[in-house]
């Protein structure tokens, strides 16, 4: 048991020296080679990545270079082998406190790391990073700054570190004071900084960034801040400030500035607690604490590369708040990252349990081309908050002028189809088929319309401040017209099936009314009820850039879109059924007479189903991210032009309605030429002579 002392400083030299004598950097470039163990660096690069041919999804390791434990996995991709994984890792237990007493710092036992964070050997006791900092530095944990932040940020490094702040947030929350939170934050500073940020994507534990969030937020939870306002934290990467609050608060705010990425400019934040939760406060003051992320939006990207819950990249701080828990709802403002006309924005906020943005925490109230403004729902799940890039949001002046023109012929059309209708109306409506067929145009014509003025008013609203109710309104009513549309012509099909396969027992005019509006109007109520009762709740019924129905959150926009896809494919096949019905021989007059209606009104039908559905087929091609402008540019004309269609080919083409327009102009030509025939007689001229 004497022996012990020298043994251990013999160990003691040892590591020092191991540790001490190389500083090599492990990330490089393609080209670069491993420095294997056994062999002295010559030029500070590592040899071949792997000796083994490169075959597809194959896999391979190579050991970090001298001074560092663990090793660096590849994987086979397109004949070339490229960095998965990375555990290279410099620090341990004992490099955080080799400059305080021997003794006592050998007597520190490793932390409940992972074992191929640390090392190969034996994982060392649990707890002992907290019982080091107890023991050494109680007041501060100052004792492990210097040695983290002059520690090299290679991915094992960055996993260890957060570990790190996991194990004090989890077993050394009970009191924190100031002093501990600015030496947490300048710990965590070091691994959140811009040139670190490639290297988050090969730490194995692909959740590091999310518990490296949830660990700051957890120990700013139990921050104890003794003044009304201050700043607590002021690192490049990391910004802390604390407010007491209460009921009389007037105003409360946090702003925040810091450097993005790799961009020069600093970007601003602010987070501000509306005067009603203030409230809802009890009298004696609480404490709100905020802290701001520059650059941890761009580390969630990275290590979530793959993942599919991160689309799209975040375009703004990432905003954490910690208030009391009667609390719900905050408000907050984003700078842009990228300030492009396209670059729209979503609120998100950060769900700790699920590890992904969730969509419906926050509502986007502005977007605008430098800043938005979202009103988000705090929980203890939730309490990050950032901005994320949408789809693309095409604006172009060609759509504008096509919808403008297009939306105007149409209404005119329109208006001059009901016209029309009007005047042959007597002439046309013969049999019960035939009215029922004129009863549908009519209502097509009518659905159209409503839908288009619903439009225009919507489009115009929306480039003006929005009013939330106003806008689900328009919507409601836009949605519900476009469907009525599509029933009508549903509702044609089931006509010409009924006029097939009905031979000797007809309906009454009235029962064929009732089930008419049933299907025209009623089916398409429904489903715009239905479609508002779900997603209104959770604030996914209509765009946050437009009073449409929503796609982002919560899919609304297929309540349109498969009830009239499906009717087309429909209208399709009894069009088809029909052509084939149609050719068979038929007996007795009327019989044929009616046949002769189907097969008008199957033409109409074939004609104008396919021109509806390619139009939406269009429509749901320029909801995919990355569409060409050519698919927006022949949906905008389709759809501004249904008008015109319906005109064209479903009056206008019709030889019976032209007909009774013929009849109906030609006493009106009789008049005006016996009253010109009145005016030239000889008759007529002798009297004006005479007066």
């Amino acid at each position: 048991m004497k022996s012990q002392p020298f043994v251990i400083c013999c160990l003691m030299l040892f590591l020092s020296t191991e540790c001490s004598r190389y500083r090599t950097k492990i990330h490089r470039k393609d080209g670069d080679k491993f420095q294997h163990p056994e062999e002295k660096p010559t030029t500070g690069k590592i040899q071949e990545k792997c000796q083994g041919p490169c075959v597809t999804s194959s896999n391979c390791s190579q050991p970090c270079a001298q001074q560092f434990r663990g090793e660096i996995g590849f994987t086979c991709h397109q004949n070339q082998w490229q960095k998965s994984t990375e555990t290279c890792t410099s620090l341990s237990v004992e490099i955080l406190f080799k400059d305080l007493n021997s003794a006592s710092r050998l007597s520190i036992a490793g932390p409940s790391l992972p074992l191929h964070i640390l090392d190969f050997r034996a994982p060392e006791p649990t707890q002992s990073v907290v019982q080091g900092l107890r023991k050494n530095c109680p007041l501060d944990y100052a004792c492990i700054i210097d040695v983290v932040k002059s520690s090299e940020a290679t991915s094992g490094n960055i996993a260890f570190i957060v570990e790190l702040l996991k194990n004090i947030s989890t077993d050394l929350s009970d009191n924190v004071t100031q002093e501990k939170m600015k030496s947490y934050s300048k710990v965590a500073n070091h691994i959140l900084d811009t040139g670190t940020i490639s290297n988050w994507a090969f730490i194995p534990d692909k959740n590091a960034s999310s518990d490296l969030l949830q660990s700051v937020n957890l120990f700013a939870r139990n921050l104890h801040n003794n003044n009304a306002s201050e700043d607590i934290v002021d690192e490049p990467f990391i910004q802390m400030k604390g407010f007491h609050i209460n009921r009389r608060t007037s105003e409360t705010s946090f702003r925040f500035s810091g450097i993005v990425n790799n961009t020069t400019e600093s970007i601003l934040g602010m987070i501000e607690i509306p005067e009603r939760e203030l409230w809802k406060l009890p009298p004696n003051a609480s404490q709100a604490v905020s802290v701001a992320f520059p650059t941890l939006g761009a580390v969630l990207e990275e290590a979530h590369l793959r993942n599919v819950s991160l689309p799209r990249p975040v375009n703004g701080l990432v905003l954490s708040v910690i208030l009391p828990e009667n609390l719900q709802q905050v408000l907050l403002t984003f700078e842009k990252i990228n300030k492009s006309r396209s670059a729209r924005a979503q609120c998100v906020g950060w769900h700790a349990r699920r590890r992904r943005w969730d969509k419906n925490a926050c509502e986007t109230t502005l977007d605008v081309t430098n800043k938005v403004k979202c009103r988000c729902n705090y929980t203890n799940a939730v309490m990050s908050f950032s901005i994320l890039m949408s789809p693309k949001s095409i604006d172009n002046k060609i759509l504008d002028y096509i919808t403008c023109i297009g939306l105007s012929i149409s209404i005119l059309s329109l208006v001059l189809c009901l016209l029309i209708e009007a005047m042959v109306w007597s002439q046309v409506v013969v049999t019960e088929i035939s009215y029922m067929r004129h009863v549908c145009i009519v209502n097509i014509a009518v659905s159209l319309l409503a839908a288009n003025v619903w439009f225009i008013i919507s489009s115009n609203f929306s480039k003006k401040a929005q009013d939330h109710n106003w806008c689900v309104a328009m919507t409601f009513f836009s949605h519900f017209f476009y469907l009525s549309l599509f029933f009508w012509m549903l509702f044609k099909a089931l006509l010409i099936i009924y006029g097939i396969l009905v031979v000797f027992h007809r309906m009454m005019k009235s029962c064929m009314m009732a089930i008419g509006f049933a299907v025209g109007y009623g089916s398409p109520l429904i489903i715009a009820v239905i479609t508002v009762a779900i997603t209104l709740p959770k604030k996914g019924y209509v765009r946050h850039d437009a009073c449409w129905l929503n796609w982002d959150n919560t899919k609304a926009l297929l309540a349109f879109a498969i009830p009239a896809l499906v009717i087309v494919a429909v209208n399709l096949i009894v069009v088809f059924v029909v052509a084939i019905s149609t050719q068979r021989p038929l007996i007795g007059s009327s019989k044929s007479q009616d046949v002769t209606i189907i097969r008008r009104i199957s033409k109409n039908v074939a004609i104008l189903t396919p021109l509806l559905g390619l139009t939406w087929g269009f429509g749901i091609a320029t909801l995919i991210e990355g569409t060409s402008l050519i698919f927006h540019i022949i949906f905008a004309l389709l759809n501004a032009f249904q008008g015109f269609f319906i005109l064209l080919f479903g009056t206008i083409m019709d030889h019976k309605i032209r007909e009774a327009l013929r009849m109906r102009m030609s006493p009106l030509k009789g008049r005006s030429r016996a009253a010109e025939n009145a005016s030239l007689s000889p008759t007529n001229g002798s009297k004006l002579m005479h007066r």
